[in-house]
């Protein structure tokens, strides 16, 4: 919490304070009979303020606030806070007690005192009022750190959640880049031989993918215009390795518009449909298509499998397992997940709000 706002609350505090006092004062002094009674009781009473109400009030409010709060209460030591808080709160009102005597007894308010000494409180009545408003006031500060300390507890807890979260998101996409630079950079190696001007051409394309890494998916959400763009150019890449025209079915149904979407959330199940998918001289052998809705963005991603392969989907890889958990972060609850696997056919169904 800001110090502004902290001091703002200790004003707003012995403002109210101060206020019920002077508030009583004036009751007090209304009941004289006279103007010189009158003014001998309002200067009494403001002595009495200054040393009664203001000596163990405010003692008591610091003491409890910069002491007791964090030594005892707060190690929960409850007991010896509340010891501890009565011990100080009944000191400072024998203090303040002894120097109202003291002035009074001095004659310097003795002209005033209309009452004189048989007007007084007996010490032990005096000494029990005192520590009480002290044990009141100290009591109200407790409530004010506790409050303070509840709510920076909370604003820590949060920025510890967010840097966590970042670090997470981070570490998942440091772990899923390479990969796929690493796919795309050997495809365009097997192109280079065949033919230079269209190596070239993926090269650009590999560029705007690179491009989009590494300014494009910083942010928390992304264009789907982007995302779909960045998806277009990836199967291209992938595209290059097989003569087989037919051998990817990509799909878009509906508009993205000015929808957004969580940046990377598509492609790594599209990257792992090429990665299993080792048979490039069927038609549709991979098919993705994207559903665009109204709140929501869907995806199905299916690849066909050779059963005899030697590397197979693992639901429990390493890779599934970080895709699952930054799902998990970017969408708490609000995704929905569903992979089929037979031994020729693994399937993706994702659906996530846009937005």
């Amino acid at each position: 919490m800001k110090k502004s706002i902290i001091i703002l609350i200790h004003l707003g505090f012995w403002a109210c304070y101060f206020l019920l006092v002077f508030i009583v004062l004036g009751v007090y002094s209304r009941s004289g009979h006279n103007a010189a009674d009158q003014e001998g009781r309002v200067m009494t009473a403001l002595y009495s303020i200054l040393l009664f109400a203001f000596i163990p009030s405010v003692v008591s409010y610091f003491a409890y606030y910069f002491i007791l709060f964090p030594r005892y209460l707060q190690q929960k030591k409850i007991m010896l806070a509340i010891l501890y808080g009565l011990l100080i709160s009944l000191g400072t009102s024998i203090l303040a007690y002894i120097l109202h005597r003291y002035f009074i007894e001095t004659g310097q308010l003795a002209d005033m005192d209309q009452g004189g000494k048989n007007g007084r409180s007996t010490a032990p009545q005096t000494l029990t009022v005192m520590t009480f408003i002290g044990a009141l006031c100290g009591t109200v500060a407790l409530v004010i750190k506790g409050f303070i300390t509840w709510f920076n507890e909370i604003k820590l807890k949060e920025a510890l959640r967010e840097k966590n979260y970042e670090m997470e998101m981070a570490l998942i996409k440091s772990q899923l880049d390479p990969h796929l630079l690493f796919n795309t950079i050997n495809n365009i190696d097997a192109l280079i031989m065949k033919d230079a001007v269209v190596a070239s051409e993926y090269l650009n394309k590999l560029s705007d993918i690179m491009r989009f890494i590494l300014y494009e998916t910083k942010g928390d959400r992304i264009s789907l215009a982007k995302e779909i763009e960045y998806i277009e150019k990836y199967i291209d890449l992938q595209k290059i390795r097989t003569a087989n025209e037919h051998y990817v079915h990509f799909e878009v149904t509906g508009k993205p518009g000015n929808k957004m979407i969580a940046p990377m959330v598509f492609i790594p199940y599209i990257e792992n449909a090429f990665k299993h998918t080792h048979n490039k001289k069927l038609e549709n052998a991979i098919s993705v298509h994207i559903f665009i809705k109204d709140e929501t963005v869907q995806l199905v991603c299916e690849n066909r499998c050779d059963p005899n392969a030697k590397v197979q989907h693992a639901i429990g890889g390493l890779g599934n397992e970080l895709i699952l958990k930054r799902l998990n972060l970017l969408y708490p609850g609000k995704h929905q997940l569903d992979v089929q696997k037979t031994d020729e056919r693994y399937s993706v169904n994702l659906t996530i709000p846009n937005g």
